[in-house]
């Protein structure tokens, strides 16, 4: 059983240029989305799939403005993983289930409408121990009971 209620999604890849994660990801066998541009964080996310390795969200700076990913691409100029997105089918009891066992999340990013994802909310948390992870809240996911 999960305790924290959170299943696995994706990996969050930070670049510069999406140019040369896109050639490695496609020598890999990933198939690659469309490139979406999300007006909330000013990104452009492309997610990339495999029938057996994890999915791989490609995230760059949209052109103009500032963006979270703004930092990370000028201090990791070849890109850098930096999150790891799991879904909840309930963001709050996710969050109660990692205080209660002293992971203590921040949020550093409050739930809002994600466009790579249908409108679902996400949102940003550092988590003792792991580092950033996205939260996509899903209320009702494929296999779980209703």
């Amino acid at each position: 059983m999960r305790q924290l209620g959170l299943t696995f999604l994706h990996l969050g890849l930070a670049v510069r240029n999406p140019d040369a994660a896109r050639r490695f990801l496609e020598a890999l066998g990933y198939r690659e989305g469309e490139f979406i541009f999300d007006p909330e964080q000013n990104v452009n996310l492309m997610l990339c799939t495999h029938p057996a390795m994890p999915d791989v969200e490609i995230i760059c700076p949209a052109s103009e403005g500032k963006s979270p990913v703004d930092r990370l691409v000028q201090r990791h100029a070849n890109g850098i993983v930096y999150h790891m997105c799991y879904t909840a089918p309930d963001l709050k009891a996710s969050l109660d289930a990692m205080k209660q066992v002293g992971l203590n999340p921040f949020c550093v990013a409050p739930p809002k409408p994600a466009v790579l994802f249908g409108g679902e909310k996400v949102s940003f948390y550092l988590i003792d121990g792991m580092g950033l992870v996205e939260i996509l809240e899903i209320p009702h996911q494929p296999g779980d009971p209703q």
